[in-house]
């Protein structure tokens, strides 16, 4: 559908400026002046595709981000509560915004709200920037008339998965930067300190340690064919990122890390935390318990863990429940299941998922500390084991070449 750029006159005198799709330029002038507007200038600029394929790939994941649309429901939650109509609470967040891209984005949402659309089929649009469960969200609170209430569940939800998030990301920045050290070291005692002392031991002409001849061959190899090391670690990287994009390679991974020791017990909890949260804002924003299924599906990241969501569906369609289900896949862990059950049987299953949700989010918490508390102490001791190793390597040539001269 072709898309317009007008300028048109509100009945206060203000000028406004906006996209509108519409079949020509007749209907577009028909719509302006449906919503009280005088229009003064409608012109064709681009098709709908050719807009996404140029703009509107703005509003990807990379320009208009998850911390922006948390932003953006929390402002809209406090503005509708405050008994403002949506037309006037986007108006509003436009000028509030000091993002350009979220600014066209709410523009556009605006236009389309002020057409008589509903704001989730506004947001239907941009399904890079919203997902299916915030889609859903919105849906029921239009549905139930409690549009507010539910942007701010959503804004309490989006905080408290960014929370978990960061304490993940957090604990690894300290990981990540010991392996950084131990690499640049190990690089720098092979590029620069090891040849320093190769002529010396060249010269002496006797046999050097096995040891030391190791280290001299890992000094050549690396300052001689660092490249072929640069394009090595390229290639894995390559090869791994195409195993995680198909769909039997991505399985088999993720069934191994699940298996992994400390690693695999993390991420089964880090799901349970995403799926009982995600689950229960659902069922409490009165979205059915299939459909809600279906989209936590989509939110979790381990597939091992999803696949078995749909033989929990499946069972669930035969009227078998949820906790039963949940209770053969053997993938979720017992505690879960069993509460899951306890909320079946007294029809609080909503309150059960959140408090689930609470209970695993402090166990991420407590195992991350646990994993980090392991981690820095071995990665200390090998970073010093291969330094050391390296140094004593030298230390034992030098040794051995003194014992010559004497």
């Amino acid at each position: 559908m072709p898309l317009y750029r007008y300028k048109a006159v509100a009945p206060t005198g203000e000028t406004q400026e906006g996209d509108m799709e519409g079949p020509s330029q007749a209907a577009v002038l028909e719509r302006l002046q449906a919503m009280a507007l005088i229009p003064i200038r409608v012109e064709e600029t681009a098709s709908r595709a050719e807009a996404s394929s140029r703009g509107l790939s703005l509003f990807g994941k990379k320009s208009v981000s998850q911390d922006d649309v948390a932003v953006f429901t929390q402002e809209l939650a406090t503005l509708l509560k405050a008994g403002l109509p949506l037309d006037r609470c986007l108006e509003i967040l436009i000028g509030l915004s000091a993002n350009e891209l979220v600014r066209a984005l709410m523009t556009e949402m605006r236009e389309e709200v002020r057409g008589g659309a509903a704001l989730s089929k506004a947001m239907e649009a941009h399904p890079e920037v919203f997902s299916r469960f915030y889609l859903n969200m919105i849906r029921a609170g239009e549905a139930g008339g409690a549009l507010d209430v539910v942007l701010q569940r959503l804004n309490e939800f989006m905080e408290r998965s960014r929370e978990l998030k960061e304490t993940v990301k957090s604990a690894l920045i300290y990981p990540a930067i010991l392996v950084g050290v131990a690499v640049l070291s190990v690089a720098v005692l092979l590029m620069w300190v090891v040849p320093q002392f190769s002529q010396m031991f060249e010269e002496s002409g006797k046999a050097l340690p096995l040891p030391t001849q190791i280290v001299i061959a890992a000094g050549d190899f690396v300052r001689n064919y660092w490249w072929a090391v640069v394009l090595a670690a390229v290639g894995v990287y390559s090869w791994f990122s195409r195993q995680m994009r198909e769909p039997a390679s991505r399985y088999r991974w993720d069934a191994r890390l699940l298996g992994l020791p400390l690693v695999g017990d993390l991420v089964a909890k880090l799901e349970v935390a995403r799926f009982s949260r995600t689950l229960g804002t659902l069922l409490g924003n009165g979205v059915t318990l299939l459909t809600a299924l279906s989209i936590v599906k989509e939110t979790l990241s381990n597939t091992v863990m999803s696949e078995g969501l749909s033989a929990v569906a499946a069972q669930l369609k035969e009227g078998k429940g949820l906790a039963k289900p949940l209770m053969e896949i053997g993938l979720f862990p017992k505690l879960a299941v069993h509460l899951v059950m306890v909320g079946e049987e007294t029809g609080k299953l909503q309150e059960m998922l959140i408090r689930i949700a609470d209970i695993y989010d402090r166990e991420v918490h407590s195992a991350v500390k646990r994993m980090l508390a392991l981690m820095e102490p071995v990665l200390i001791l090998g970073l010093g084991l291969v330094i050391g190793g390296i140094i004593m390597s030298i230390l034992v040539a030098i040794l051995s070449v003194n014992d010559l001269a004497m």
